[in-house]
Order: structure tokens, then C-alpha cells, then sequence
């Protein structure tokens, strides 16, 4: 809330929030000041709107429009449900008079969307879907051996750039921040397991710059608009694609190419697990919808976990899951990127649910380690204990090297041609889908090729967002040394004066008149008022510098 709020003012618009960081005599005063009506916009936090006494407050103010931002928190089928939402409702109607209702949420599905103006008994609304593609983002999922050497070489890929790490636990966060800071790299943490003004001053050092990266749980970054983010690495895979879509996108909040990196491993679904099966308690729902809750949430990590292992088009799976339109290929994701051919899987894809079929007819299951197992024909004592080494399909894909084996049996679980049980996440079951391929139906995929070691690339290849060069790069280090000096003349953080896309256009427009500043990128009337003449004095200085200097 404090830092949009600042960026509302600095843009000339009256605004203030209102939550518990204020002291009593400062709630107060912006309370009065609203009732005065002082402001444009207020920011309030949802738990708030329960207090009588604000409840009488707002009665008295003339309220042209309520807006719920991450609205998908009103629905408990959303992925972060916060039973404080389901007052906001009860508050509007308690209103003299309903003023007009908005919703905004970046990750909702059908389902969600139609929860959300239910509860907030939205009246006959305009439904807007801008869409999910954020071109300027890049996606990639690795699975490394050493998970903070990995980490470790993308932080060196990307120089000087503000990132985001985030992890599942608290232990988790502890461990990687003491870590980097140990390699001499300015690191913070934030969890909220910190007390309050741990957390706080973290988030300060991060948002003014003075700590190149947070190594935080999911506790950090709703409503965070840092705009010179331009890296996120999830050093452990989220629960669900919400999830981890809405933390991905806080980098490249100015539209510059930002990386997301997953570093994945079948640890992470075990963590998941333990989270969707230890829920946080909550009085506001029953057994029964607790129960559903649970199924639903089993079903989103079996969907993350199809996108972390996935060779399809990273960004495609992310349009797909939300219902967007996607090409084949975006060419702007890791598994674009990578050495895949289209393979047909059609008899290996038989082979495997034939195998399936007959582990069932025995009475026994197995998850997708044990599978291959059978499909290699290994000498498992498992496997002969529970007699499966004597089926028909045992050993029916000896040779075949166990990582494509695990791909192939991946695209079959992803397109519904076979199945994890949700009760038990390891088993794979049949679908009513299998009978299809058995039956002939032609299926293909995106595999990795298959290439001689000498032929291998030495370095995998690591993607870097663009810089600014020669004396373009230049100008943009002196048009940032003045947005510097104008934040800490007015206490707030950087980009807020000027996101660094800005100072980028100006690099490239070179504005010397207050016509040519309004051209810019993110300049309106009110930013060239306040800061015009400090960058185009810069810029007019630059310009007339003689070679050289």
C-alpha cells in the first residue's frame, strides 16, 4: 500500500492508506481527511472493513467506487482464499448507498471468475479478460544436481539486477540468503516467521535498492510493484500454477525482458504436499468443503508439476491451463530454445499403458519410478516380490534410457491418456483416454533429440535480458544517477520517480523540449512538472559534451 501510494502522489493524484502500520493518531487523521474528502483514492486492507468504527465512518463518505484487487481471494476454489474477503460483501451492503463494484484479479480461472461476482453480488458486470501472455517475459524450468550452484551461476549471468528467489520454507529462505551472503552477494530474506521490523526494513532495503535480492517465502510480494525486477527463480517448485504465474510476474513490471526461472526436483512435491495436507486452520469453512478444497488442490500441483517436467512450450501450457488461446511454440521459453524434435510415441505410448493395465489386472499399483522399473526389466526385489516381473510387459522397453522413458510417461499423464491417483499422488492409473491409443490413435510429442555425446553443446545455453550499450549505456548510467538523487530528495524508492524502461526511451528519443518529454514512456504532465528539467537538462549536457569527456 505505502509504495503505491507514493507512486499515486508523486503522479499528482491525492491518495493514503490505512492499515495497522499507522499509529492511532495517524488512522485518525486519514480517517478525517477521508470524510473531508481530501482523497482520490484510499487504500484499505480488508480486515479493516469488520471494525464498527470504521463501519460508521464509512456510512458518512461519499464512495464512488469500491475495487477488490486479487479478488480471487473472495472464492475458496481460488488459490490463496483469505476468509477476511468474504466481508467485503457484508460491508457494501451496509453502505447508505452501493457504489460502483470493481474486481481485479491476475490469475483467475472460470470457475474463479464466476465465484467472484457471485460473492460480491456484482450486478450485471462488465467482464473484462486482457489476457495471460506477457510477451516480455521469459520462462525456463532446470533440474539441477547442486540447486544453489545453479542458483548461484543464474546470479552471475545477470549482473547488477534485481531479482526475487523464492522458496517453500522458512529454513529454506534462512539457508540460501546466509548462503549468498557468504558469497559476498547483497542478499535479504523475508518470511513470516521474522518479526515485523525485520520484515519491514528487509522490504525497504530491497525496494530502495540497497539489497539486490530477496530471497523470500511466498509471505513476500502481493502488491509489490517494484518495476526493476528483472529476474525471479523459484528455487523450489509452488503448488499450484496461480501461484506461481502471480510471483513470476513480478519481474518486468516496466515491460523489459525479464528471466523466470523454476529449478525443479521431486522433492519440491513432497514440500507441496505436506502444505495442501497441513492447511492453515480456518473456522469459516466445513469438513466437507475442506475436503474439496484438498481434491482441488491435489489436482493444481499435479498440474505444476506437469509444467516443471513438461518438454511442450512452457509459455502455451500457462495460456492453456488459463483458457487462453497458444501457439505450438512461442520461441521465447526454455524448452523453445532447446534441441527438441517431434516425435511419433504411438507404440511406446501403447507399450506403457498395456503395462499399466496388466500391473491392475494383478491387483498391485506403482508410481512412475517403479514403472520403468518394469518397462526396463530391472532386477528389483520390489518387483519380484509383488510378482510383476512375471507379466507380459516386463521388460518389453529394455534399452531405453530411463529419462525419455519418464518424458514419454509424463506427456501421457499430462494429456490425460493415463492418470496419478489424486489420493495417492505416486500411483499411475489408466483413463478412459488409454483405450484410445491402444486402439490405434496416433500420438506425438516434443522430445529431446536424441544426439551423440560429441556432439552435445559444452555450455547450456543461458538467456540474458538486453542492456543498453555503447553511449547509450552511457547516458543511461548519468539519467539514473539524477532519478537517484531526486528519490532520496523525496524519500521514496527509485523507480517510482521513473521506471528504468523510461530512462531506456529517453536513451533512445534524447527529449530536450517538454513536447519530446511527454513522448516518453510513463510521462504525463505531472511527471514532467516535477522532473522535466532535471533529466533534460542531463540529456542537453550529454548531448553537447565534447567526444571524450
Amino acid at each position: 500500500m505505502k509504495d503505491q501510494v507514493s507512486a499515486l502522489k508523486e503522479a499528482g493524484v491525492p491518495a493514503a492508506y490505512l492499515n495497522s502500520s499507522l499509529t492511532l493518531p495517524q488512522q485518525n487523521r486519514v480517517v478525517m481527511n477521508i470524510l473531508m474528502g481530501k482523497y482520490k483514492i484510499v487504500y484499505i486492507a480488508p480486515e479493516r472493513l469488520e471494525l464498527e468504527s470504521f463501519q460508521a465512518a464509512a456510512r458518512n463518505m461519499n464512495i464512488s467506487l469500491i475495487t477488490v484487487d486479487e479478488a480471487h481471494c473472495v472464492s475458496q476454489w481460488g488459490h490463496d482464499f483469505r476468509p477476511s474477503y468474504l466481508k467485503i460483501s457484508g460491508f457494501i451492503e451496509g453502505l447508505a448507498k452501493r457504489p460502483v463494484v470493481a474486481a481485479f484479479t491476475a490469475t483467475a480461472t472460470d470457475e474463479v471468475r464466476g465465484d467472484i461476482a457471485r460473492i460480491l453480488k456484482l450486478q450485471n458486470p462488465l467482464v473484462k479478460v486482457t489476457g495471460f501472455n506477457r510477451e516480455n517475459l521469459y520462462f525456463e524450468t532446470r533440474r539441477p544436481k547442486d540447486k544453489f550452484a545453479e542458483l548461484c551461476s543464474i546470479l552471475d549471468d545477470h549482473p547488477n539486477q534485481c531479482a526475487i528467489v523464492y522458496c517453500s520454507t522458512r529454513k529454506t529462505v534462512e539457508e540460501v540468503c546466509e548462503r549468498l551472503r557468504e558469497r559476498g552477494i547483497s542478499a535479504t530474506r523475508y518470511h513470516a516467521g521474522l518479526d515485523d521490523k525485520e520484515r519491514f526494513d528487509n522490504q525497504e532495503d530491497f525496494i530502495y535498492d540497497r539489497s539486490r535480492i530477496m530471497v523470500a517465502t511466498n509471505a513476500f510480494g502481493m502488491g509489490i510493484d517494484k518495476s526493476n525486477v528483472y529476474l525471479i527463480v523459484h528455487y523450489n517448485m509452488p503448488k499450484n500454477i496461480e501461484s506461481y504465474y502471480q510471483e513470476a510476474g513480478r519481474a518486468g513490471r516496466d515491460g523489459g525482458a525479464a528471466d523466470c526461472i523454476l529449478l525443479y526436483s521431486g522433492k519440491d512435491v513432497n514440500t507441496a504436499r505436506f502444505f495442501i495436507e497441513h492447511p492453515d486452520d480456518n473456522d469459516e469453512i466445513d469438513e466437507n468443503t475442506r475436503k474439496k478444497i484438498m481434491e482441488r488442490d491435489y489436482e493444481r500441483l499435479k498440474m505444476m508439476t506437469f509444467y516443471s517436467t513438461t518438454n511442450d512450450c512452457l509459455r502455451g501450457f500457462i495460456l492453456k491451463y488459463f483458457g487462453e488461446a497458444a501457439p505450438e511454440r512461442c520461441e521465447n521459453c526454455g524448452n523453445c530454445d532447446k534441441n527438441f524434435e517431434e516425435v511419433d510415441i504411438t507404440v511406446d505410448a501403447q507399450k506403457i499403458i498395456s503395462c499399466v493395465i496388466r500391473i491392475q489386472r494383478r491387483g498391485r499399483s506403482c508410481g512412475t519410478g517403479m514403472l520403468c522399473d518394469i518397462l526396463r526389466g530391472s532386477d528389483n526385489e520390489r518387483i519380484e516380490r509383488l510378482g510383476l516381473d512375471t507379466i507380459s510387459t516386463y521388460g518389453i522397453m529394455r534399452g531405453e534410457k530411463v529419462k525419455r522413458l519418464r518424458d514419454i510417461i509424463n506427456v501421457l499423464i499430462s494429456r490425460g491418456y493415463l492418470s496419478i491417483d489424486d489420493l495417492n499422488f505416486h500411483v499411475v492409473t489408466t483413463t478412459e483416454k488409454s483405450k484410445l491409443i491402444l486402439d490405434g490413435e496416433k500420438l506425438t510429442a516434443m522430445l529431446p533429440k536424441l544426439v551423440e555425446k560429441s556432439e552435445k553443446k559444452l555450455e547450456k545455453r543461458r538467456r540474458v535480458p538486453s542492456e543498453l550499450t555503447g553511449k547509450d549505456a552511457e547516458l543511461f548510467v548519468r539519467l539514473k544517477d539524477v532519478r537517484a538523487k531526486l528519490a532520496k530528495t523525496r524519500g521514496v524508492p527509485a523507480y517510482i520517480i521513473f521506471p528504468d524502461s523510461a530512462l531506456k526511451d529517453m536513451c533512445f528519443k534524447l527529449p530536450v523540449t517538454d513536447e519530446e518529454f511527454l513522448e516518453v514512456s510513463g510521462v504525463g504532465y505531472s511527471k514532467l512538472q516535477r522532473f522535466g528539467k532535471y533529466f533534460m537538462d542531463e540529456i542537453k549536457a550529454f548531448l553537447t559534451a565534447p567526444t571524450g569527456q
